[in-house]
């Protein structure tokens, strides 16, 4: 966020590039929740994906000319930058893919109570503060690539190991996989985080505060659009609440996180790729 003229410390709204990130934000997203319904390549969908291209490249375009853009693109130069945001977007990606189906499968499948559930999440929460406190302590021994790396590829195999749960899955058995998730997020986010505020100028440190919350909300937005579109792709001709509904949920649930694992494996390759040769500023 710029800064007007002779008024430091009073920022600037960039309204035509809020818009327009917005907008192709909300178009992608559209696109890939309909996508199952309508059909990818129905003229919504593709004109859906087509309007998100159109209003990214408009806000590269805008961001590029404004004297005082929401989000100047120039940033994303930095290697380091785009490897912290990408990492942050993907992190929040599995995690938000792990709470869009977390609590309704012990729930629908498992048969919790809503408390018990509470209770069955708690240690996710729990395992994710601990872990966060040594992220930032294994970047400065290891290195930042490595570290983050490894968180991501934790979230990855927590995702996969998930996928394999149904109702017969013993709680004892299933905790050790939130908690492979737990500690893979708890390695990513700090190491991640610190990469973006590290690399941007310090006159523009709050556009770099700005791009994490940005980077972190659209993850999670895909996060939960890609697993909800996988669930009605096995889920749809399910019905009623019996055990063959429970198992028709399972397996859209699995569905789901594995694809969701695929992506955090792929982008995090190429955030510890870019984590690893883009230099310190």
């Amino acid at each position: 966020m710029g800064r007007a003229p002779g008024a430091a410390g009073t920022a600037r709204l960039d309204l035509p590039g809020s818009a327009l990130l917005v907008l192709g934000a909300g178009a992608l997203l559209f696109g890939i929740i309909e996508g199952p319904g309508l059909g990818w390549s129905s003229a919504t969908v593709l004109g859906a994906f087509a309007l998100a291209l159109a209003a990214g490249a408009l806000f590269v375009r805008h961001g590029l000319r404004a004297a005082h853009p929401v989000l100047d693109p120039r940033l994303f130069r930095l290697p380091r930058l785009r490897a912290g945001a990408a990492g942050l977007a993907v992190t929040f990606f599995g995690m938000f893919a792990l709470f869009y189906v977390n609590a309704q499968f012990l729930q629908y499948v498992k048969g919790y109570s809503p408390l018990q559930t509470g209770w069955a999440i708690v240690p996710l929460a729990a395992g994710m503060m601990a872990v966060t406190r040594l992220g930032m302590r294994w970047a400065q021994r290891i290195g930042a690539a490595r570290t983050s790396g490894t968180g991501l590829a934790l979230i990855a195999v927590g995702l996969l190991l998930l996928s394999t749960a149904d109702a017969g899955t013993p709680y004892l058995l299933y905790l050790p996989y939130l908690l492979v998730m737990a500690a893979g997020a708890g390695l990513a986010m700090p190491t991640l985080s610190h990469a973006v505020v590290t690399s941007v100028p310090p006159h523009q440190a709050g556009m770099g505060s700005g791009l994490q919350g940005a980077a972190r909300e659209l993850g999670a937005a895909l996060g939960i659009a890609v697993v909800g579109t996988a669930l009605p792709v096995r889920f749809a001709s399910a019905t009623g609440h019996g055990a063959a509904t429970a198992a028709a949920f399972t397996d859209a649930t699995a569905l789901g996180y594995r694809i969701a694992a695929g992506v955090v494996l792929v982008v995090g390759a190429a955030v510890t790729y870019g984590l690893r040769t883009g230099r310190r500023p």
